[in-house]
């Protein structure tokens, strides 16, 4: 089958069109960057779950030895860059947004660069699904297109979900990066090779290749690549941020991704061009994840370009390489120029996310004016690729209403920063709304620790209740078991004295009837002594008269 480049493209709402600054990295080829004195390999890990460490400080280890362990389904696997030895497991600073330091191994190079490699798997189709995923967690590959997804998680996914289609976005549409074009052009065929284990392991159907149209040199190769192949290979036009999943998708098939949900809920599976190449790398070589193509650009450096850096290799190394100018950087910038965070210091170690490094002059990034007040102008509103309200969302984040952010649909915002680019109040919006998506997982873990705490308090009352109805229950079923056994112990006692009873009551009627019939005769007798007396008293003389008489 042949590749196709012409098919309908849905173009998505809003965007920008800046200025890509992209000729300046693409002069030269990819270029090796010297081993450093000391590599700071971090243990990032997506889920924030504490990383298992396999290492001990005085190890020595070999390039591709496991550092640390994720410790759950969506952990991330780490490794050492080079062989070496531990120095230390400490706090260092990293660049993310937060400026705080995270856990990180600091390992010194022996110079030897000595590989452990995982078994190769070069006869991928012979393997199942689950085989091939779990080698993907061991090489602890993840999104190398910014996300940091690990990718067995992602896979994973695709064991629940039928998948019918799978996305492969080289659209790399923010301006400065070019490291996917880099690659595309020297490793097109790792990368269909890595598109060919991915459609192995998701069942998909249909794979569709999307490239932006700015791509002339990258477009070609892969084309060539992609002959005969199956799949399909779509050039879309470049506008910002047309390399977003969600929009991506919709560009290329016009379906949309409802909110709430994952596109591979809905039979989209989306891979980066990078993270197709680590994939390849993982299963046919058996090497896991510990470098990358990073862009190194900017108008403050003598030699701009796209170089293989080992992650763990400190950002000032990689600018002493590119011989950065001090005096002319007016910025330093990890990631790319709408996105990426402001660095205060270059001792910072690259990671797996590190796409792109910017030393810019004033000129080339001007420095942020300060903030005034909205306008109400919409501008926003109308670059908005997703089709929310900046406006009202930026009133609702500043005033903290959390519940109107959410009812706005303030995680649909996918922080490209369009709505920021365009600001003629130089509103920084996407931070407004960073924050307030903290703000709002850090009510939601309270609500959820909240209602926890009442599930178990409920539990508990449930619980004794229930404790109490059994102890109830418990001594009715002792007293009913006693009064039988009194019964069946008792009765012949009881029914002697009932016996005895009744003797006595009959005993009592005919004594109190013999001493009825005593009183009777005792009445009679008194009747006849009485009447006997009365007798005897008629015939005796009367003193009276007997004294008359003399």
């Amino acid at each position: 089958m042949s590749t196709s480049t012409t098919r309908t493209v849905w173009p998505i709402p809003g965007g920008i069109y800046p200025l890509d600054h992209k000729q300046q990295s693409l002069g030269t080829a990819i270029r090796q960057v010297p081993l450093p004195s000391q590599l700071v390999i971090a243990l990032r890990q997506p889920s924030h779950a504490p990383a298992v460490l396999c290492v001990n400080v005085g190890d020595h280890v070999s390039k591709g030895q496991c550092l640390a362990q994720g410790s759950d389904a969506t952990g991330l696997s780490i490794h050492a860059s080079t062989s070496g030895t531990v120095l230390s497991i400490t706090e260092h600073a990293v660049p993310n947004e937060s400026g705080l330091p995270e856990l990180c191994v600091i390992l010194q190079p022996d110079g030897e660069n000595h590989w452990t490699k995982l078994p190769a798997l070069a006869d991928f189709r012979n393997y199942d699904a689950a085989r091939l995923i779990s080698r993907i967690a061991q090489a602890g590959i993840c999104g190398l297109g910014g996300g940091a997804m690990p990718s067995a998680t992602k896979l994973r996914a695709t064991l629940l979900n039928k998948v019918h289609t799978l996305v492969i976005n080289a659209c790399e549409c923010e301006p400065f990066i070019t490291c996917d074009d880099a690659l595309m052009q020297a490793s097109a065929d790792d990368i269909v090779t890595g598109i060919q284990i991915l459609l192995h392991i998701s069942a998909a159907n249909r794979c569709v290749f999307a490239i932006e149209d700015n791509k002339p040199a990258a477009l070609n190769a892969m084309r060539a690549a992609l002959t005969d192949s199956g799949i399909e290979l779509v050039v879309v036009p470049s506008i910002y941020p047309s390399g977003a999943e969600k929009l991506l998708i919709y560009s290329l098939t016009g379906s949309e991704i409802a909110t709430g949900t994952l596109a591979v809920e809905q039979g989209f599976l989306c891979f980066n061009v990078s993270t197709a190449h680590a994939i390849a790398r993982a299963v046919v070589h058996g090497e896991v994840l510990v470098s990358r193509i990073t862009t190194i650009t900017g108008s403050a450096l003598v030699n701009p370009g796209n170089y293989c850096v080992l992650l763990g290799t400190p950002i000032n190394e990689l600018l002493k390489h590119a011989a950065v100018d001090q005096t002319k950087v007016s910025s330093l910038i990890h990631g790319g120029s709408l996105t990426g965070i402001a660095l205060t210091s270059n001792n910072v170690p690259v990671l797996a996310t590190s796409a792109c490094v910017i030393a810019s002059t004033a000129a080339e990034i001007p420095a942020a004016e300060p903030e005034q007040n909205c306008i109400r102008c919409g501008f926003c509103t109308e670059v908005c690729p997703v089709l929310l309200l900046p406006q009202q969302l930026y009133w609702a984040s500043k005033s903290e209403q959390l519940q109107q952010a959410t009812t706005l649909n303030l995680h649909d915002c996918i922080e490209c920063g369009a709505c920021s680019y365009v600001c003629p109040s130089h509103i920084p919006l996407v931070q407004y709304f960073r924050a307030t998506k903290a703000d709002i997982r850090i009510a939601e873990e309270k609500l959820l620790m909240a209602n926890q705490s009442r599930a178990r308090f409920e539990f508990h009352q449930a619980r004794k209740a229930a404790e109490k109805i059994q102890e109830e229950q418990r001594r009715a079923t002792r007293a009913t078991l006693a009064h039988q056994q009194l019964e069946q112990t008792a009765t012949p006692s009881l029914a002697q004295a009932a016996i005895a009873a009744a003797m006595a009551r009959v005993k009592a009627k005919k004594a109190l009837q013999d001493f009825a019939a005593a009183v009777d005769a005792a009445s009679n007798n008194l009747t006849t002594a009485d009447s006997q007396a009365d007798n005897t008293a008629a015939y005796l003389p009367n003193p009276d008269q007997q004294d008359d008489s003399r």
